[in-house]
């Protein structure tokens, strides 16, 4: 049995990119599947500064920036932005 993880901060209002969401339908993948992923601190292909650097945001109220890759090898950013208003899903050539 798995365990639920917990939401660690409030998403605000949550958009995608066209191209993004063009991406996510050709692998048969939903952003719900990154973005809960995000929001429960599994910050995915991050490196160890940038994993840091998110535990830090969580205590002080800055950007969060999660890094995932779909199925078809399209490299995601997921990004809450520091006053928690909107998350953003949006292809890494995009950003």
């Amino acid at each position: 049995m798995v365990a639920e993880r917990k939401q660690l901060f409030p998403l605000g209002q949550i958009v995608a990119t066209t191209q993004c969401l063009s991406e996510l339908e050709a692998a048969g993948q939903t952003p719900l599947e990154f973005i809960q992923q995000h929001a429960t601190g599994q910050w995915g292909l991050v490196c160890e500064d940038d994993r840091q650097a998110n535990e830090d945001a969580l205590r002080n109220n800055e950007r969060l920036l999660s890094v995932f890759k779909t199925k078809l090898g399209c490299k995601l950013y997921c990004i809450t932005e520091w006053d928690r208003s909107v998350t953003t899903l949006l292809c890494a050539i995009e950003y």
